[in-house]
């Protein structure tokens, strides 16, 4: 059967499968025939950091010709940081030390010239999660997973837009507060989303409140359910600023579904119940989208990337046939 290479590189691990691949099927499915992880290993440097990935494609290529009669058809790689999709280069990527990898390339050289597609890691996840997750049959949707920053996928019809250079979608940085007060960003700005209303943020704002320099966004979560005061505090000023940066987003964007993942979003309906009332009471003119969350979990990258491959395959195989 036909298949392909799933990488999803991540600042601590590798996710990697081997995806079953059809593109004339109407389904994309998520057929997962073999799935690995690794550490991505950047505590040995950025060129130590390629080779692994390198070498964990380079298996699975090996494993798919042994086990299943004939080697991928197709790559699909997610990776984090700036990615310019059209060269097939990994541009920067603070976390993992990278510079202008040209991955595509590579991958292609080392795996015997099979086709390469490379994408933007919360781009690819959220391509996963509109087409066979959360917004499955949804034409228009966002993305949005709270973790360490925050990001954002715009889906349109069964796509995730880059735009014009490479960077749609980056929600984290639209500043929601204003005035001397306001955190700065690693960005270099004031006042964006991510420093108000992501996990890591939220961690912070809870470890002080609580003077436990150990406690993160989960423990402020749990310290909402049992009653406690200045838990709830915290947490309602992260649901104001996020409210306050989607509402932005939902007026730019009109989707018909939200969804929202990350680590914020296991804390389930104790983020989402407040979280959709914020939102409602800002809406004036604009529709109120679904808002759900992710359906995915730490897969999605993953999946997201074995669908750009199968798309990549696709539209070889189009261009051959056609």
């Amino acid at each position: 059967m036909k298949h392909v290479i799933a990488l999803d590189v991540g600042g601590t691990g590798i996710k990697a499968a081997l995806v079953g691949a059809d593109p004339g099927t109407e389904d994309p499915g998520t057929g997962l025939l073999h799935e690995t992880r690794r550490p991505t290993g950047r505590d040995r440097g950025p060129e130590a950091v390629v080779e692994g990935v390198l070498e964990l494609a380079a298996e699975l290529y090996a494993l798919g010709e042994k086990e299943l009669g004939e080697p991928p058809a197709a790559v699909g790689a997610a990776v984090p940081g700036i990615v310019d999709t059209r060269t097939g280069t990994a541009v920067y990527a603070a976390n993992l030390g990278w510079r202008d990898v040209p991955l595509r390339d590579l991958l292609s050289r080392r795996l015997k010239g099979i086709p390469v597609a490379l994408g933007h890691d919360a781009r690819t996840a959220g391509l996963a999660e509109g087409r066979v997750g959360a917004g499955r049959g949804a034409d228009r949707f966002l993305f949005v997973p709270l973790g360490t920053g925050i990001a954002g996928a715009i889906g349109i019809d069964g796509r995730v837009e880059e735009g014009a250079h490479g960077s749609a979608g980056e929600i984290g940085h639209i500043a929601v507060r204003r005035g001397p007060g306001a955190p700065r960003c690693g960005c270099g700005a004031h006042g964006c989303l991510e420093t108000l209303a992501s996990a890591s943020a939220v961690g912070r704002a809870w470890a002080e409140a609580s003077g436990n320099g150990a406690a993160d966004a989960a423990d402020c979560a749990r310290a909402v359910e049992a009653g406690d005061p200045a838990a709830a505090r915290v947490w309602q000023a992260a649901i104001d600023a996020l409210a306050d940066g989607l509402v932005i987003a939902l007026t730019l964007l009109d989707p018909r579904t939200l969804i929202i993942g990350g680590g914020l979003a296991e804390a389930g309906e104790t983020l989402f119940r407040p979280l959709r009332t914020a939102i409602a009471e800002r809406v004036t003119f604009q529709k109120l989208p679904l808002i759900v969350p992710a359906a995915l979990g730490d897969t999605a990258g993953c999946l997201g990337a074995g669908l750009l491959a199968r798309d990549l395959l696709a539209t070889h195989t189009t261009e051959v046939t056609g």
